[in-house]
């Protein structure tokens, strides 16, 4: 008979294959049952029995080398590692006898004796492992002295800014490079030298900010002792107390454990029940949480009548009043639709839904919007009409049971890197790549990880390829006919197979369009079509395009021709951007959608929302932000809200963006910094980052999280409170006592939330939605056994070029994307240390395009489009194909979106950000708008530096 596998965690949490089969053996007397497999050292712990260690560790294969955790055992010669023996039938284990003792003894004492003693003055004194098992194992003192040779004078590396490598402190236990190698996937760390010699290496013997270290914090959490130590904790000293909360950087979401001393964040670590995360991490939730207390912070309300008057700080209850009145004046004169709100994707799930309310209850119109509008907005469209929902299908875990992994439009290991590390993982132990991307990301070819197929299409013609892939798929009789038959609608099948089966779009036939060979696409079909459990991974690459929504209905398309949705290690799963974006369209924040995806339109629903907030809704769908851009400009839209989105930076067509800015009488933001939007604005509302707040966060697997306050906000409130009291200040009181009483009337009224409570969330750890009735501890796992809209729906995918096209005058095109480092607009990393990786964006521009141009590495260039133009540094680099540049977003003074075009989505208005026509040469000065950013940010610090004069007389008066 065979036998059954399934996975559990040994060695203190690691994951394995073992069987179900179980063994009973005698650890101390203590009779304990186990699955077979198990190591001795896991099934004494079961059994309460501890072993002492140092190699060992709960997130690490067991490796065997710190020789403390040995055992005696009944019928076998020696003393073997714990970790490393397997439990057996019958066996009779000793832990604790006094030949141990004294050997354990002898091996600490070694250890000790190449230590520095200054175990009172380091900075790990009571969280270390070392001084841990040396009083475990009754180490009183060391026989051996310093005279001989030792380790005590290696030398520090200080590179990082993060935290430092002590060498002389280092006992050489592996778990460091084992934790590079199995957790993070870099390889970065290697053990150089033999015997007395050996050491920790970064690269080849480099301080760690020359290697290829990626500082995602890993060896750092490992290491036992304080050879790798935060210099936080060295400079603040050990933390008193923690809480968990959850990342607010990308849409990953991981938990982690905020350590405290008083009202100061000591340091994040990774927090081990993290169920998106597991205990990793990376550079910018690890490490770049400073910018919470950064001096740019600002913490007082503040107004102004112009954006040529400086800003006057005010009171907070002067702040609502005048804002209200301001909206009130603007709603008397141009209408109740000429005013509206925008809510960021990084704020929380109970902020969102208050502004959606807010806007759709005190102003009376539904003119918001959140700034997944510019992102993902065509995955709310396209797996909507497609399987009946706005979301990715998987959890992040279900990719260990892949076998095919084929990304497109993403870059994981810097947009999503914990992701990126265990999608990694996966392909090591053996699944299939397959990259469609214009741009040769990491996870093409790398040291430990090589794609079987890179599809490097020209920007914007995914359609065409996803398309010609469906193509192979059906005419060489690779389609899954059963599951088609059984969960598929059969008319629109029918009508899709008949398009894609078109000699048109055949790989020959779009292989001019997309630059793609058709034994590559065709290859890759096959891969996708026969090789296992197949899933999909896209981003933004897929989605700001002019066809982003139609890519993502092919998606789609090829998961239900081939069978994979529905089960784990398969489906189609979009990598959110920002920590919220999943949640943020969850709440309603669209202008044509009630919380739950529920059309403004729909009676039933309404009316549900009308009794709840005793207010009677507007049936019509109102403004998108593309929209209230054209309708200030026209002179109809005239004051904005807008909580913790900067779009000015982000939004395409910056000069675009600014005019309509410029037409409206009240601009109000709320935010943390004086973000460019805020030089445009004339109240400006103190914001409070996510350590400041209480609240849910929803990841990119529609994970719900907690966010937890860990330290008073700053300015006073947190944003879920400034919304509340700007509404009371319009005359629609939302008298919420905290965070949790807004989540218990989203459950009420939503239903894919029915069951959704803190409480539930924290004996969970977390929950995904749908969790109701029918699934009242979440959904890991969607349209397990049917499709939520019922019968999955074929579309037809018909590839439409986009506007954009090159010419003689703007012969590349630029596509654009994100790094490691930087986040988003980088108003968050800009004020980290994180800038010492990445302190400008650059261009990256093919050999053959930069000799033509006369371009060097490092050269200044010009960019320009059809929109504008703007100056940056050339990076010369064959990631990049012939005819196609690319840069990132993550500096304002870069102006990246000066040069993107309005183009945009037909269905949703995402913006067209990945194609943009453009001509590149070799410049000596900025543009003519980084000329004029400068006199404007020049001008804004007058008028701060004049505010803070009148305070300072003030004062003295």
């Amino acid at each position: 008979m065979s036998t059954v596998f399934r996975e559990i965690e040994i060695d203190y949490g690691t994951p394995k294959r073992v069987s179900d089969k179980t063994v009973t053996l005698d650890i101390d007397g203590v009779s304990v049952t186990v699955p077979e497999g198990t190591s001795v050292m896991r099934a004494a712990a079961e059994a309460g029995i501890s072993i002492p260690k140092l190699c060992a560790t709960d997130t690490l294969e067991a490796f065997g080398s710190c020789r403390l955790c040995l055992v005696e055992i009944e019928g076998r010669r020696g003393t073997p590692a714990s970790c490393t023996t397997p439990a057996e039938a019958g066996m009779k284990v000793k832990t604790q006898t006094d030949r141990l003792a004294k050997l354990r003894r002898g091996v600490m004492e070694l250890y000790i004796s190449d230590h520095p003693l200054d175990c009172l003055t380091c900075p790990t004194n009571g969280d270390c492992e070392l001084q841990d098992m040396a009083g475990a194992v009754g180490l009183r003192n060391v026989r051996y002295g310093y005279e001989g040779d030792n380790h005590l004078k290696a030398q520090k590396d200080e590179s990082n800014p993060y935290f430092t490598y002590d060498a002389s402190k280092c006992i050489v236990c592996n778990r460091c490079v084992r934790a590079c190698e199995e957790q993070q996937g870099t390889f970065a760390l290697t053990i150089s030298g033999r015997g007395f010699e050996s050491r920790v290496s970064p690269g080849q013997d480099q301080p760690f900010m020359e290697s290829e270290c990626v500082s995602c914090g890993a060896c750092v959490n490992a290491c036992p002792t304080a050879t790798l130590e935060e210099k936080t904790v060295i400079r603040i000293g050990q933390p008193e107390h923690s809480a968990i909360t959850t990342c607010a950087y990308c849409g990953v979401g991981c938990g982690f454990k905020a350590e405290m001393k008083g009202n100061t964040v000591v340091r994040m670590t990774p927090w081990k029940d993290g169920q998106a995360n597991e205990g990793h991490s990376c550079i910018k939730g690890r490490f770049a949480w400073g910018y919470a207390t950064h001096k740019d912070r600002i913490t007082k309300p503040m107004i102004r009548k112009s954006i040529s008057d400086p800003w006057r700080e005010v009171s907070w209850e002067e702040a609502f009043a005048y804002t209200a009145s301001e909206f009130r004046r603007i709603q008397a004169k141009y209408g109740r639709d000429s005013v509206g709100g925008i809510v960021s994707s990084r704020c929380t799930n109970e902020e969102g839904y208050l502004v959606q309310k807010l806007v759709r209850a005190a102003f009376g119109n539904n003119n918001v919007d959140t700034c997944a509008r510019v992102c993902h907005s065509p995955t709310g469209y396209g797996l909507g009409q497609t399987f009946g929902t706005s979301a990715g299908t998987q959890t992040f875990k279900s990719v260990e049971q892949s076998d095919v992994i084929l990304v497109i439009g993403a870059n994981p290991t810097d947009g999503h890197p914990v992701f990126g590390s265990r999608m990694k993982k996966r392909l090591r132990e053996g699944a299939r790549l397959i990259v469609i991307d214009p741009r040769r990301i990491d996870m093409v070819k790398s040291p430990h990880v090589k794609a079987d197929f890179h599809l490097q299409l020209k920007p914007g013609t995914n359609v065409a390829v996803l398309t010609a892939l469906a193509h192979v798929i059906v005419t060489e009789g690779l389609l899954a006919d059963e599951y088609i038959a059984e969960r598929c609608d059969p008319k629109a099948f029918g009508e899709w197979k008949a398009f894609v089966a078109r000699a048109d779009n055949s790989p020959e036939a779009m292989a001019d369009t997309t630059g793609v060979p058709a034994e590559l696409v065709r290859g890759a079909a096959r891969l996708y079509a026969t090789g296992g459990n197949a899933a999909i991974y896209y981003g933004l690459g897929v989605t700001e395009h002019s066809q982003g929504s139609t890519a993502v209905m092919a998606i789609a398309n090829l998961a239900m021709a081939t069978g994979n949705v529905g089960r784990e290690g398969v489906g189609v799963n979009p990598l959110r951007g920002q920590n919220n974006v999943q949640g943020s369209c969850d709440m309603g924040s669209f202008p044509h959608e009630l919380p739950g995806y529920r059309h403004i339109s729909d009676s039933t629903t309404r009316a549900l929302f009308e009794d709840a907030w005793g207010v009677t809704l507007n049936p019509e769908p109102g403004l998108r932000i593309p929209n209230m851009f054209e309708a200030a400009i026209g002179g109809s839209f005239k004051a904005l809200y807008c909580e913790g989105e900067d779009i000015v930076q982000s939004d395409p067509n910056t000069q675009h963006v600014a005019e309509a800015l410029m037409s409206m009488e009240c601009i109000v933001v709320q935010d943390l910094f004086l973000n460019e939007t805020a030089k445009y604005a004339h109240v400006f509302l103190p914001g409070s980052s996510f350590l400041e707040k209480d609240g849910t966060f929803t990841n990119a697997e529609r994970r719900i999280s907690r966010v937890r306050k860990v330290m008073p906000p700053l300015g006073g409130y947190s944003d879920w409170e400034v919304t509340c009291k700007l509404a009371e200040a319009l005359g629609y009181p939302m008298p919420y006592r905290n965070p949790e009483e807004i989540m218990d009337e989203i459950a009420r009224l939503t239903p894919t939330f029915h069951g959704v409570s803190y409480r539930k969330i924290d004996e969970l750890g977390s929950v995904q939605w749908p969790c109701n009735e029918s699934a009242p501890e979440g959904t890991p796992t969607m349209h397990i056994g049917g499709f939520v809209r019922g019968k999955g729906r074929f579309i037809i995918t018909q590839y439409i070029g986009t506007d954009e096209k090159v010419t003689r005058m703007y012969p590349l095109l630029l596509t654009t994307g994100r790094i490691l480092s930087q986040y988003n607009v980088g108003a968050q990393t800009r004020r980290t240390d994180n800038n010492q990786w990445h302190e400008e964006d650059r261009l990256e521009i093919h050999p053959h395009d930069a000799e033509d141009r006369g371009i060097n590495d490092g050269d200044w260039v010009g960019i320009k489009s059809r929109a504008g133009e703007t100056v940056l540094r050339a990076v010369v680099s064959e990631r990049m194909q012939p005819g196609v540049v690319y840069t990132t977003f993550h500096f304002p003074e870069s102006g990246a979106n000066v040069i993107t075009t309005d183009n945009s989505d037909w269905a949703t208005n995402c913006p067209e950000y990945k194609v943009t026509a453009v001509q590149v040469m070799p410049v000596t000065q900025p543009s003519e708008w980084q000329q004029g950013y400068t006199r404007f940010n020049k001008l804004q610090e007058q008028l701060l530096r004049e505010r803070e004069s009148a305070d300072a007389a003030a004062t003295v008066k």
